[in-house]
């Protein structure tokens, strides 16, 4: 009898290399380019007030960017949540000034949140409709009706009003901005909720193969709409973040925020195709985008170039994930 096992030519998908490289690839990408910083503007960048000042303003969008990594690997965007962010603050704002405390408050702001997230996923997921296309409409609804409810006034949000609020979303405790320690809460939650929950699996599943997924019994639609749900509740959170560390709620909260979050995501490994994704890549590339500006102007380059790099930092991105991502395929294909 021989002992000769019989031979198999194929080789194992690089499942490692297609989950974790990007992971690699962008933090690699933050270690070069904070070194190109150092040596470009070492007085601001060995300075510690300036990455006080990151830990500050980062989250304010990178804490969406986490919710919106969801949304993307399913195969889908959600481009409504800079207004689903001024809606849900309105919505906390009229409460509190009608007498309301605010936590109970806060409860509605999210709940409100939760509610535009779900009127996207309906539209997206139940009528088939593509998220590009009606979340820009969307975003329109949202926005108009905020403008509407609080007649494009704003609504003061200081210390002495609401101490406890500020407490929760701007103090320091330990010397690390309240921000930060929100957005690495998250990042831990939602990594949980990504990776080892069975809605995670499901995501990843819904965006790589819809037809498998539906096979296998998965349900997309819910899928999907509770994915648009946590970047409304979470777009909300990051709304009253934004407005109490201005001391001031603005009806034009979330403006300037789509690029940043959207970058942050790409950036961060998740792929423009759906099926592959990282929240950790996502944290990291927000800090990376967060830096962008500071390190431009401070290395005594004109201001304008930030929105060129933000560009190129997309691009090149999305190219590199569109090249990275068929070698992969071609690989588990050919075993080769």
């Amino acid at each position: 009898m021989s002992d000769a096992k019989p031979k198999n030519n194929r080789v194992a998908p690089p499942s490692f290399l297609r989950r974790y490289g990007s992971q690699l690839g962008i933090i690699g990408v933050g270690l070069v380019m904070w070194l190109g910083f150092v040596i470009a503007a070492p007085t601001v960048f060995m300075n510690t007030f300036i990455y006080v000042a990151f830990a500050q303003t980062t989250p304010q969008f990178g804490i969406i960017a986490l919710a919106l990594t969801f949304v993307v690997i399913t195969g889908e965007i959600d481009l409504s949540f800079p207004s689903i962010m001024a809606l849900g603050t309105a919505i906390f704002c009229i409460g509190v000034t009608h007498g309301l405390v605010w936590p109970v408050a806060l409860l509605l702001g999210l709940a409100t949140g939760a509610a535009c997230g779900w009127v996207n996923g309906f539209l997206v997921s139940w009528l088939n409709i593509p998220s590009l296309v009606i979340t820009i409409g969307t975003s329109f609804l949202f926005r108009g009706l905020e403008l509407v409810i609080m007649n494009g006034t704003g609504v003061p949000l200081t210390a002495d009003m609401y101490p406890g609020l500020h407490g929760l979303l701007r103090e320091s405790y330990f010397g690390v901005p309240v921000q930060t320690l929100w957005m690495l809460a998250l990042l831990g939650l939602t990594w949980l909720l990504l990776n080892r929950t069975r809605f995670g699996a499901h995501v990843f599943l819904v965006g790589d193969n819809p037809t498998s997924a539906r096979l296998m019994g998965i349900d997309a639609v819910s899928v999907k709409t509770r994915a648009f749900m946590l970047t409304g509740v979470i777009g909300v959170f990051a709304g009253l973040m934004t407005s109490v560390y201005g001391y001031y709620f603005w009806p034009t909260t979330g403006d300037g925020f789509l690029l940043n979050t959207i970058a942050s995501v790409f950036l961060g490994g998740t792929s423009v195709f759906g099926g592959t994704g990282s929240v950790i890549g996502s944290f990291v590339a927000s800090y990376i985008i967060g830096a962008i500006n500071a390190g431009i102007v401070s290395a005594g380059i004109n201001a304008f170039y930030t929105q060129l790099c933000f560009g190129l930092v997309i691009v090149i991105s999305v190219v590199l994930q569109t090249i990275i991502d068929r070698k992969i395929r071609r690989q588990s294909i050919t075993g080769r």
